[in-house]
């Protein structure tokens, strides 16, 4: 396994490359999870640069969040838990998490709300169980396909 950060465009990204097999890649950013698949390359694990921290230029310091929340502040992120994915239907913003890490859902119950195309989707749990990450928060965007929280 070996951790990374990037700038692009003045956002951060720390990305985690966990393994490498053949031309797929399982890598992390900034939590979430994807599985790449690497064309024109032979890279293998052993292959990627060790990079100590000290060689690492400073990140610049995330902007301070309010003093003050909001009495229904959004969900924090929590990170891809163990279970069954809840995935974005299709790409948008995260306007509500309505859930927390730990909570019992039922299959059926709202979730989330995305917003595309100027209209609010409500984002349902697929099965019964419990919330075991939430992997976005309210102002995300999100593309088509991307894990938004874990149910296991």
């Amino acid at each position: 396994m070996k951790q990374y950060k990037y700038t692009i465009n003045g956002a951060q990204f720390d990305v985690t490359i966990d393994s490498i097999v053949g031309t797929k890649a399982k890598v992390e950013v900034n939590g979430i999870p994807f599985e790449v698949e690497m064309h024109g390359s032979s890279l293998v694990e052993e292959d990627l640069p060790t990079v100590s921290t000290a060689d690492m230029p400073a990140a610049a310091p995330a902007p301070a969040a309010p003093a003050a929340a909001a009495p229904t502040a959004p969900a924090a992120k929590s990170g891809p838990g163990a279970g069954t994915p809840v995935k974005a239907p299709l790409p948008g913003v995260v306007t509500k998490v309505l859930v927390e890490a730990g909570q019992a859902v039922k299959k059926g119950d709202t979730v989330l709300v995305l917003e595309a195309m100027k209209m609010e989707n409500n984002i349902t749990a697929e099965a019964d169980g419990t919330v075991t990450g939430i992997c976005v928060a309210a102002g995300d965007s999100v593309m088509e396909g991307t894990t938004l929280l874990t149910i296991g």
